[in-house]
């Protein structure tokens, strides 16, 4: 359990990485470009950690759905980005998709 909860903490460092990328306008501005480094270094290394436990392709295809979401989620919070109702049914069935893979896939490390 404990593995899951740092590729956690590896998702949502990364979904700040990606998020102060487009604040740091071109790593013009420090304090998002700082974001950027400390948060990509961050979720780099707990992926790395979950990767001695969790499978690389399905650790791998849990970041990048979560990311996907998460990230797409932050878009429409912080920076005005629209969802329309593809983009919502994609979204859904990533998420749909990683709780298969989770629940039902013999391939997942518990």
């Amino acid at each position: 359990m404990k593995h899951w909860l740092i590729l956690a903490l590896a998702i949502v460092a990364e979904v700040i990485g990606t998020s102060s990328l487009k604040a740091s306008e071109g790593f013009t501005k420090p304090i998002p470009t700082l974001l950027v480094i400390v948060g990509f270094a961050t979720a780099f290394y707990c992926l790395s950690i979950t990767l001695k436990v969790i499978p690389v392709g399905i650790a791998y295809a849990v970041w990048a759905g979560a990311g996907i979401v998460l990230i797409t989620l932050a878009a429409w919070i912080f920076f005005g980005q629209r969802l329309d109702w593809p983009a919502l049914l994609g979204m859904a069935l990533i998420i749909a998709g990683v709780v298969v893979m989770n629940v039902f896939s013999k391939a997942v490390a518990h």
